[in-house]
């Protein structure tokens, strides 16, 4: 396992500037977010000039690009035209996971299913491991339903935010069974009644996640996600994430 954070952590700022951010506060590993609305790209801007993307997601200030994340609004059939174009990013920058939104709460089961076993075939197809997000409000809040969606679409992964089984309405959730369906892992401080709280204030169980990562062999990125908070130095809680996860490492 090795401690990443996501190019979120500062959203409010030029790619460039947010990755330069990070690379001072000795990161080395990055998550692009390639999303419609507040990300850093927009698939749009992938779609329409792959090369440049690939430039921009080269250039990347000493941090390697190890995961992308991507969430969409174009109708079909550009929903997917636009995903394929990010996998085939994806491909080229050597980037092996993707991480994508669940449909909202209410959406038809079926309906998800075939949403998610087209995105899946795209990105196979590219050599890219698609984790769909864990998160309040979408159709993975529910775990039991996070891994019943991976089961009936072959070859789809989890990305686990466990801070939305603390704060959602399956706080207490028992994350072992989720933990063989796991391809990347974001991480913040989180209580019952605040999704995100001051590194050390929350009840994230970082050691006993570490255990449950490492009893099921995963390997891969535990991705910093802290959004910036008022009257708090985002430089000094990242920089405190960094630490406690590299003494867990």
């Amino acid at each position: 396992m090795f401690v990443a954070a996501t190019s979120a952590c500062f959203a409010h700022l030029p790619l460039d500037t947010a990755l330069a951010r990070l690379a001072d506060l000795e990161y080395t590993c990055v998550e692009i977010m390639i999303h419609e609305s507040e990300g850093h790209l927009k698939p749009s801007q992938v779609h329409a000039d792959l090369e440049e993307a690939i430039r921009i997601c080269r250039n990347t200030y000493r941090l390697t690009p190890i995961a992308y994340s991507v969430d969409l609004e174009a109708p079909e059939p550009l929903y997917y035209e636009q995903f394929a174009s990010c996998c085939r990013l994806a491909k080229a920058t050597k980037v092996v996971t993707i991480t994508i939104r669940a449909s909202e709460l209410g959406t038809p089961f079926n309906a998800e299913i075939e949403r998610l076993r087209k995105m899946t075939s795209i990105a196979m197809a590219e050599g890219v491991v698609l984790g769909l997000h864990t998160e309040v409000g979408r159709m993975t809040e529910d775990p039991a339903t996070a891994m019943v969606l991976c089961d009936q679409v072959k070859g789809l992964c989890l990305t686990l935010d466990p801070s939305h089984y603390i704060y959602g309405p399956h706080h207490g959730a028992n994350l072992e069974p989720l933990m063989k369906y796991t391809c990347h892992v974001r991480l913040r401080d989180t209580r019952k009644d605040k999704l995100q709280v001051r590194v050390g204030q929350g009840e994230v169980e970082y050691g006993k996640l570490f255990s449950l990562l490492e009893k099921y062999d995963y390997t891969r990125a535990l991705c910093v996600d802290i959004r910036p908070m008022p009257d708090v130095d985002q430089n000094a809680e990242l920089r405190k994430m960094r630490l406690l996860l590299e003494s867990l490492v």
